[in-house]
């Protein structure tokens, strides 16, 4: 019987298998793209997913989502790399000299710039999705609700500028203790890359995590890890291509 990875506890700082793990109900890689062929052959409603990748600074995200879309991509799947803050925009540019310090805004103002740059790109988001590309993102509005709610501002003043954007699918949670994300390379050159914050930073992940959420060990060798994250975004592209419906995030109660 063969102990499935899935079966780990959620506590974010300790990662472990629980007492009693269950039967692997992985499905095996090349099971995994014959599935994905006959559902796109005959599904009408078969669609791409939103596969977001979450986590502290340098814990790894940017790295694992190339690998991951280079992976699906010579598996022949449609998918795209995408990363926010896309500084490319014109909000992204005032959001990425305010990262290296080079101008100064008011938090609850970069807070909104941060939302607005995701809304700059719903519409082709959905577009994407709906016509059977995967997006695999570098962050997404649990990074700014997060970072934001670190600076002390109230948590759903920080997340009612996101009710409305689409819900991800699956979210990657990639974790890693902030003293051990600081050892790697290039730590401290970006405005947030602080040890006491990023430890706030990951207490308000904390409060984020719901049912589309996967906790992997971030501090495992990166093949080991690349290979756990594979398995998780082809179940969860599987899942969309059989029909699951688009979701939003945070619906106003």
């Amino acid at each position: 019987m063969q102990v499935c990875w899935h079966a780990r506890t959620m506590n974010f700082g300790r990662v472990g298998p629980l007492r009693h793990p269950k039967i692997c109900p992985c499905i095996p890689i090349r099971s995994s793209f014959r599935q994905m062929q006959m559902n796109t052959a005959h599904n009408d409603n078969s669609r791409g997913s939103l596969i977001v990748l979450e986590g502290l600074d340098r814990s790894g995200k940017t790295s694992q989502s190339n690998r991951l879309v280079t992976f699906l991509k010579e598996k022949g799947l449609s998918v795209e790399f995408w990363r926010f803050p896309d500084r490319s925009t014109s909000t992204g540019q005032m959001i990425s000299a305010y990262l290296a310090n080079e101008s100064q805004l008011d938090d609850r103002a970069i807070h909104l710039l941060f939302s607005a740059n995701r809304w700059e790109k719903r519409s082709l988001m959905e577009s994407k999705v709906m016509s059977g590309t995967s997006l695999i993102i570098d962050r997404y509005s649990y990074s700014g609700v997060a970072f934001s709610a670190a600076k002390g501002l109230d948590l759903e003043w920080c997340k009612a500028p996101e009710v409305g954007l689409i819900a991800p699918d699956l979210v990657i949670y990639l974790d890693i203790s902030a003293e051990k994300a600081a050892e790697r390379g290039g730590y401290g050159t970006e405005r947030y890359e602080q040890l006491e914050f990023q430890k706030k930073v990951m207490e308000h992940y904390r409060t984020l995590y719901d049912a589309s959420w996967k906790i992997v060990d971030g501090g495992l060798p990166v093949e080991t890890l690349e290979e756990q994250i594979r398995e998780i975004a082809l179940g969860c592209i599987l899942t969309c291509q059989k029909g699951k419906p688009l979701s939003e995030l945070w619906h106003a109660k």
